[in-house]
């Protein structure tokens, strides 16, 4: 076999995977069984004189209405037809699926010290979500979220804003509280994200504060810290992510006050434009 041939062989073989991943996204017009790719089976092209290589792939990108922008075929195919990045589907479970699922959960250590799974609590209808990374001392005693000095902070903070603690949703990465209120693992977390996420993809609220460098993190799996991030909004899923600082941090030092409530402040204005646009 020539190199031409191996190489026309390869470039059919990669289509092929792309077009399937395409149909796969849910993009119409493609298909092993349609014209564009009627073309490229390998029993009509291996010895045949190698086409140039825009003459392939154009029809593929014309097929999705679609043309080429740049000077690279290529290029032009998987920039112009690269996927959105990932949204967040809706949901048809309930909170109660999930709270009957987790149970009385043992799947990571920290379930030997703990006295209460800890759930999210609120309105599972709230356009603004708050997490925090794990329950405090108060809140095992409680099984709520942010009852103690942090969360009395908290509930201030969304009043602030013209909120009421109850018109809000709040939650945390972990529902079992560290020993010693330490952060949680990576490993610990990662048993509990995936309520988590669950949860924020029944309620789909327009934007989530992170509180904390923990759960900026665990949420987003951002590498820079809260310092860096904080005061400008992310991205998770399609949805608006907020990152401050944790309330608990602010009982620490108050002088970090005047950063959150700038924090807060650009929330409160996107979610009274998304109310009046």
């Amino acid at each position: 076999m020539s190199s031409d041939s191996r190489d026309l062989l390869q470039l059919i073989n990669e289509t092929r995977k792309y077009i399937n991943h395409l149909q796969q996204l849910g993009v119409e017009g493609v298909g092993t069984n349609s014209k564009t790719f009627a073309r490229l089976q390998p029993a009509e092209t291996l010895n045949a004189p190698k086409p140039p290589l825009r003459e392939v792939i154009e029809p593929i990108v014309r097929a999705q209405g679609t043309a080429p922008t740049t000077t690279t075929a290529v290029d032009s195919l998987f920039g112009e037809l690269a996927a959105e990045g990932e949204r967040l589907c809706p949901s048809g479970e309930t909170f109660e699926d999930i709270h009957q699922e987790i149970g009385d959960c043992t799947r990571c250590p920290l379930h030997l010290r703990r006295t209460n799974v800890v759930h999210t609590e609120g309105n599972r209808k709230a356009r603004l979500m708050f997490v925090g990374e794990a329950p405090g001392a108060d809140e095992d005693m409680q099984s709520r979220p942010f009852v103690g000095r942090a969360g009395q902070l908290l509930t201030k903070i969304i009043e602030a804003i013209g909120l009421k603690r109850e018109e809000v949703l709040i939650g945390n990465v972990n529902r079992c509280r560290p020993p010693g209120n330490r952060p949680p693992t990576f490993e610990e977390a990662s048993m509990c994200k995936p309520f988590l996420e669950r949860e924020i993809a029944i309620v789909q609220p327009e934007v989530i504060v992170t509180l904390g460098n923990t759960a900026l993190q665990n949420l987003l799996g951002a590498k820079q810290g809260i310092s860096k991030l904080r005061g400008t909004f992310q991205d998770y899923k399609g949805i608006n992510v907020m990152p401050t600082y944790h309330p608990a941090y602010l009982l620490r030092d108050p002088s970090k006050k005047r950063e959150v409530w700038e924090d807060l402040k650009k929330v409160r204005d996107h979610l009274e434009s998304k109310k009046t646009s």
